[in-house]
């Protein structure tokens, strides 16, 4: 089959593009208000774009909360989503009011973040706390601007739970990270192969 995006004629119960886009990291965002307010959501349009210096980017779809505290403070905090917080994770995309607690609605403890005010979730394995550097409001191939907002942010500080440090090496499958895939679906690394490079 082929489609036109632009179009939408598929001919599909549902869009299929998230489920090629596949699997998709989550970018679990604790932020932090000017007043305060600690707001915590999963983004799965979420990367790693560059390691020197390391930086991360989150997409929302609309202005939400984690883009405005981001913008507000500067600052925030990407944890791991793993298969033991799954439950908590999809949880915290609950629509709650602005200033209402994710992390005490699905019974989360926050750990204090060493280099940002934003804290980390204290059972996540590891955490980016970043600074902000700016964020895009996209557009389409026509120019017309779209409420698809890009936050970008440079991981100044590393947390990472020292039981998942085997041989030196940061061990990816006992962490048991999670993915979103398309629809309802998400993926689960439990194992991992190595490859390597042409020299």
């Amino acid at each position: 089959m082929f489609y036109d995006t632009r179009k939408n004629d598929h001919g599909l119960p549902h869009n299929p593009f998230k489920a090629i886009v596949t699997p998709r990291p989550i970018g679990w965002v604790t932020t932090m208000s000017a007043k305060g307010e600690i707001n915590l959501a999963p983004y799965s349009f979420f990367n790693g774009i560059t390691d020197k210096p390391p930086i991360v980017m989150f997409s929302s779809e609309g202005a939400k909360d984690s883009v405005v505290f981001a913008e507000e403070t500067k600052e925030f905090v990407c944890n791991l989503s793993t298969w033991d917080l799954r439950d908590q994770m999809n949880g915290t995309s609950a629509p709650l009011s602005r200033g209402e607690s994710e992390m005490k609605f699905t019974g989360l403890e926050a750990a204090p973040s060493r280099l940002v005010k934003p804290p980390r979730v204290a059972a996540s394995p590891c955490a980016l706390e970043c600074k902000w550097l700016q964020t895009v409001r996209l557009s389409d191939v026509e120019g017309k601007p779209l409420e698809r907002y890009v936050v970008f942010g440079q991981a100044i500080g590393v947390y990472i739970d020292d039981r998942f440090i085997k041989n030196g090496r940061l061990d990816t499958a006992a962490m048991k990270p999670i993915a979103r895939c398309g629809y309802d679906e998400y993926a689960v690394v439990e194992s991992v192969f190595k490859m390597t490079r042409p020299q």
